[in-house]
């Protein structure tokens, strides 16, 4: 077994079919190894007429997965422009595609971490389990980047203004949250988990869940906070949230606006454009097109290879943004970001189909 091999486990069990992330002192973040592996496995098992239910889990006692593996974009794009990210982008966000539209029930034990492409390899799944230890988030706008992976399709479907907020501040949630913004389906407790993919090895997903699903879910705190997070953040630029939280007078909405002034601006700024966008694009391929525009502008840009310095490399928790407010940060600014890449383009609107039904 190779190193790449080892990364991503595969196993069959009865009808059922196993993706084991297994970078567990990483957290399970992913390489682009990993992705490919992960793809292959989804072909092999789409044409296997003995699988009949794909499970996607990490392991360790962490989470899921943090995302992809910043610390290598940070080189990347330092030493070679990016090149090895863009690839690794492209082939994720086809993985991404693929699982939305997968014809077989792809069932995501979303348990511990779940943030950034960990969001990507099991939010857009058929069945997306969480538990009473589920963080799922999109924090990119922390590392001077914006939330890739589907990321801005699945929040700009959420109810209200939830998607926003989470965008904007990269705010973790659990279990009650995911369910209530529509990135998950069921909750059960973390102990059950085994006994539940064990179930899936000789019986349907619809008999597995219900032996296993709770339906009383840890507290949220989204459901109170809908007032002033809808009232908030439904205006139409950055500033004026900002402004707007400040002067709600709810401790959380200020607490939410001083964590919004600590993000980068120019990242800020474009993920409410790429929301606001993606809600009128429609289909999960264009929004997908639509990120790979977005997070190839940002390998040119000087805000994430900064963020992850900060964040990661130096661990400083200072980065210095460029430019270093939302006022400096103009139209044109936002719009680069946006701009077509020609030959370059991701290419998935050109093949949308979303006509998959997942029958379970």
């Amino acid at each position: 077994m190779t190193g790449d091999d080892r990364h991503v486990l595969l196993r069959t069990e009865g009808r059922a079919a196993h993706i084991t992330l297994n970078r567990p002192r990483a957290l399970n973040s992913l390489t682009h190894a990993m992705v490919r592996r992960v793809d292959e496995a989804l072909t092999a098992w789409e044409h296997d007429d003995r699988v009949e239910t794909v499970v996607m889990s990490g392991e360790g006692e962490r989470g899921l997965c943090a995302g992809g593996d910043i610390r290598a974009i940070h080189d990347d794009v330092r030493d070679a422009h990016g090149t090895a990210t863009a690839a690794f982008w492209r082939d994720e966000y086809h993985l991404n595609a693929r699982i939305a539209r997968y014809p077989k029930p792809y069932v995501a034990l979303m348990d511990g971490i779940v943030m950034g492409g960990g969001v990507g390899i099991s939010a857009h799944g058929s069945v997306r389990i969480v538990t009473e230890r589920s963080r799922v988030a999109m924090p990119e706008t922390g590392i001077g980047f914006v939330p890739d992976v589907g990321g801005t399709y699945l929040l700009a479907l959420a109810p209200g203004e939830w998607g926003t907020h989470l965008a904007l501040t990269g705010a973790p949630i659990g279990a009650r949250d995911s369910l209530l913004c529509g990135l998950a389906d069921h909750h059960m407790p973390s102990a059950s988990l085994p006994a539940f993919a064990a179930d899936l090895s000789r019986m349907p997903v619809r008999e597995a869940l219900l032996r296993h699903v709770q339906q009383e879910t840890p507290p949220g705190e989204l459901a109170e906070q809908r007032q002033w997070i809808d009232t908030c953040y439904a205006a139409d630029t950055v500033e004026e949230i900002v402004g707007r939280l400040l002067g709600h007078g709810d401790p959380a909405a200020k607490e939410a606006a001083e964590t919004l002034l600590a993000k980068s601006p120019t990242a800020l700024k474009v993920t409410l454009a790429a929301l606001r966008r993606a809600r009128r694009l429609g289909s999960l391929e264009r929004v997908l097109d639509q990120e790979y525009r977005v997070s190839c502008a940002a390998l040119t840009a000087p805000d994430l290879a900064e963020g992850i310095r900060a964040q990661v490399i130096d661990k400083d928790r200072d980065p210095r943004w460029s430019p270093a407010t939302l006022g400096e940060v103009t139209g044109a600014d936002v719009d680069r970001f946006f701009a077509p890449l020609g030959a370059r383009e991701l290419g998935l609107a050109a093949h949308d189909d979303t006509t998959t039904e997942v029958v379970w």
